[in-house]
């Protein structure tokens, strides 16, 4: 059993060495414990510091493509290393390696493909009022999109068996984390949370200036991702809503029209039902055409897994580990 740590780094050689260090190089159940970083660009000496750390495998970028791309990177390299097991880090040191054995243990148990480290957001002292109630209201929202109880949607601790590796894809330069949590809800991964530790903070965040940032971009994620899988019932929702309000208009204006005395001849009603009537029948044809793409995606998907399954017994791996089917 081939446990691989993964560490996507921009900039990090303050914080990578304790981060290495604080990864356990022996776990009950797991006979080779390796650590890969991703140099995303870094423009300091975060190379040379991995390799005086020990670090066994570097994947470079000549430049700087973003966490969701560099993500992606290391998994595919993990996958092609022979890893069993893949545990993604923070090069920040936010969160404490010690917890890896608790992460992976649900996997080791046969009871999880994903399992997300709960950093128990609440309870995080640094953390602000406002930056509390919205990882709590986001986690809500994400969780209910998925169908998966995720409390702590924006933690990037965490493990995933070969399976879960290989079927959840990265289509963003921001973060992966709603992206592969509303990913795992509608390819019916098995989930799992496990309650972890962090370190001090160090540093502020490099992936957003704000709390607000991070909340923009994360809803346009939430938004494609779920539309993604969810089209149809998307746009007919909207387009039956929309036509309602213009047969509801259409009906009024018939009613003043016919049984009032005087008539009624405010046309501009007459104008915004069948403009809304239209609108609400064209959201209905677009779900329906949406819906056919995302047949397609999801057989495309399931090809490119496939392929990728191949790709990896090609080059010589065992392809038996935990999560393999």
């Amino acid at each position: 059993m081939k446990l691989i740590v993964q560490i996507p780094c921009l900039n990090e050689e303050e914080t990578l060495p304790p981060t290495v260090r604080d990864i356990p190089r022996q776990i009950d159940g797991i006979d080779e414990v390796e650590v890969l970083i991703v140099d995303d660009g870094c423009t300091d000496r975060t190379v040379e510091v991995a390799r005086e750390a020990g670090v066994d495998h570097i994947v470079r970028f000549p430049q700087n493509r973003g966490l969701g791309h560099a993500f992606q990177a290391g998994i595919d390299a993990c996958l092609r290393l022979g890893a069993d097991i893949i545990v993604n880090t923070d090069g920040d040191n936010q969160y404490f390696g010690g917890d890896i054995p608790k992460l992976i243990r649900p996997i080791l148990e046969g009871k999880a493909d994903l399992v997300i480290g709960d950093r128990e957001p609440e309870k995080i002292g640094h953390f602000s009022f406002t930056k509390k109630l919205l990882q709590r209201l986001g986690s809500r929202v994400v969780s209910r999109l998925s169908g998966i109880p995720v409390p702590d949607v924006a933690s990037g601790f965490r493990a995933f068996n070969r399976n879960a590796a290989m079927r959840l894809s990265s289509f963003t330069d921001f973060d992966h984390t709603v992206d592969h949590v509303i990913q795992a809800g509608k390819k019916r991964l098995a989930v799992v949370n496990v309650p972890i530790r962090t370190n001090a903070k160090f540093r502020e965040s490099r992936l957003f200036s704000s709390v607000y940032q991070f909340v923009a971009r994360s809803l346009g994620i939430m938004v494609r991702v779920y539309a993604s899988y969810a089209a149809l019932k998307m746009f007919a929702v909207a387009g039956a809503l929309t036509f309602s309000i213009g047969a509801l208009l259409g009906l009024r204006f018939l009613y003043y029209f016919l049984l009032t005395p005087e008539g009624y001849t405010h046309v501009q009603s007459l104008i915004l039902c069948a403009i809304l009537l239209l609108a609400g029948f064209q959201m209905v044809l677009t779900g329906i055409v949406a819906d056919l793409i995302a047949a397609n995606r999801s057989l495309i998907e399931d090809v490119a897994y496939r392929v990728k399954r191949l790709e990896m017994e090609k080059d010589g791996d065992r392809g038996s580990g935990v999560g393999d089917r």
